[in-house]
């Protein structure tokens, strides 16, 4: 049964801190975690504040125009909107990117993307970089600050993704440093003279299997792009139209790198032996020591 938006403890006035208390119920009524952090954040949000003047504020009376901005992010909340979509932004690699429902929320593990991109080209080599499925573009854009001397293409099926993607890449300064491509995975690298000449292409490709969707979070399940999620009924189909797709424009020695989800190692192995001009290179684990990522070579000449 989905959530219902809690009655407020009080619809009179309050102070910052009656507020705060208020929302850290509601929060945790709604099965909410961390909802004491949530709790600042949201006031934090509403009110333009900094963390120590929401402290050093907690004794001010609230006007009703506030708490009724506050309360409506709350009932959003509470009803399991990810909070990333009430605040509008998600930290990645260190940098703040805007996001909203046309693009899947960047997670922690996602970064090792980045960092083994950032492992194989170093930071004076000049290089060819193809982000697949760009979504908000965090990957390509933490790839372009981070290697500044790289051509860096990103793609992606949704034209609303790419330009979410577009407004983060002007809004960290390598807007003229990523070609957007819109179009089915390598579909968009057709007539653009790339063949045999990427170095890496990288992505983070839908990879939930159909059957698992239903038992997936309500905060993913009832708001993010479920085309940006399920991938079919073994959840790595997108993963071996990428080899499939990726031979003809991989460098001998490129390399593909692909999140993958908890548990299809086993299922990329196979399909990477099954396919000929491919090395299965290294597999990655995350923080939490689960299966994140697949490296996979282009071998010949």
């Amino acid at each position: 049964m989905e959530a219902v938006v809690p009655t407020p403890q009080s619809t009179g006035q309050a102070t910052l801190g009656e507020l705060i208390a208020e929302v850290r119920e509601l929060l945790e009524q709604a099965g909410i975690d961390s909802a004491g952090q949530e709790a600042f954040w949201i006031v934090e949000h509403v009110f333009c504040l900094p963390a120590h003047r929401v402290v050093a504020d907690r004794d001010r009376l609230l006007s009703h125009v506030e708490l009724s901005a506050a309360r409506e992010l709350v009932g959003r909340r509470v009803n399991h909107e990810p909070l990333q979509y009430i605040l509008g932004t998600q930290e990645f690699c260190g940098l703040e990117f805007d996001v909203n429902p046309a693009v899947l929320i960047p997670r922690p593990e996602t970064e090792l993307l980045v960092e083994y991109v950032a492992q194989r080209i170093p930071v004076e080599r000049q290089a060819t970089i193809v982000d697949v499925c760009t979504g908000s573009g965090c990957i390509a854009v933490a790839i372009a600050r981070l290697r500044p001397r790289t051509r860096v293409i990103a793609t992606d099926l949704s034209n609303a993704s790419l330009d979410v993607a577009r407004h983060n890449a002007a809004r960290h300064a390598v807007g003229e440093h990523i070609t957007w491509l819109e179009g089915d995975l390598l579909g968009p690298l057709e007539g653009q003279k790339l063949e045999g000449r990427v170095d890496v292409m990288v992505s983070n490709p839908p990879y939930i299997a159909e059957a698992d969707w239903a038992a997936l979070q309500p905060e993913v399940r009832l708001f993010e792009p479920r085309g940006a999620l399920v991938a079919g009924p073994q959840g790595t189909e997108l993963h071996e139209r990428l080899l499939q797709e990726a031979g003809q424009y991989l460098s001998p020695g490129g390399v593909l790198i692909m999140e993958i989800g908890a548990g299809q190692a086993r299922a990329m192995r196979r399909i990477v032996d099954q396919m000929s001009g491919y090395r299965f290179h290294q597999l990655v684990y995350d923080a939490a020591e689960l299966e994140r990522v697949v490296i996979v070579e282009r071998v010949g000449t």
